[in-house]
């Protein structure tokens, strides 16, 4: 029997702005968008790891009250959540292409503990840390 975490879910504002900025910008391709009512389960996967999802989900009744989305729409756009990792292979020359992309970077790349990192946010706000394959 096969176990282990397929999916990790992320806030994001709009999916439909969520799906542009994944996929255009960060090379990743959709996986799995269906829609029951109101509510869209919307995945997205780096086409290195197949075996992994990334949820991109609107926080949203039947899940949470109207006052627990407010909050979580606000703590999103802060940039108050943990940031999430992507393992590149040359972060600088990832960098210059993200950067003509339009990707909102937060920290130049730099190099430190034995690889080079930089940090984006993504249109709702979510942190990502990026950072060299050693």
């Amino acid at each position: 029997m096969s176990q282990g975490i397929g999916v990790v879910g992320l806030y994001v504002r709009d999916q439909d702005e969520a799906i542009e900025f994944y996929v255009d910008k960060l090379e990743f391709r959709v996986h799995t968008d269906a829609r029951n009512g109101d509510y869209r389960w919307l995945t997205v996967q780096h086409p290195g790891q197949p075996s992994f999802q990334l949820g991109l989900f609107a926080p949203q009744a039947p899940l949470l009250d109207a006052a627990t989305v407010q909050t979580m729409r606000e703590l999103v756009a802060k940039g108050a959540m943990p940031p999430l990792v992507l393992i590149v292979d040359d972060c600088r020359a990832a960098y210059d292409r993200m950067m003509t992309l339009g990707v909102e970077f937060t920290q130049e790349p730099i190099a430190r503990y034995g690889a080079v990192d930089a940090s984006f946010r993504d249109p709702s706000g979510n942190g990502w840390k990026m950072i060299q394959a050693r």
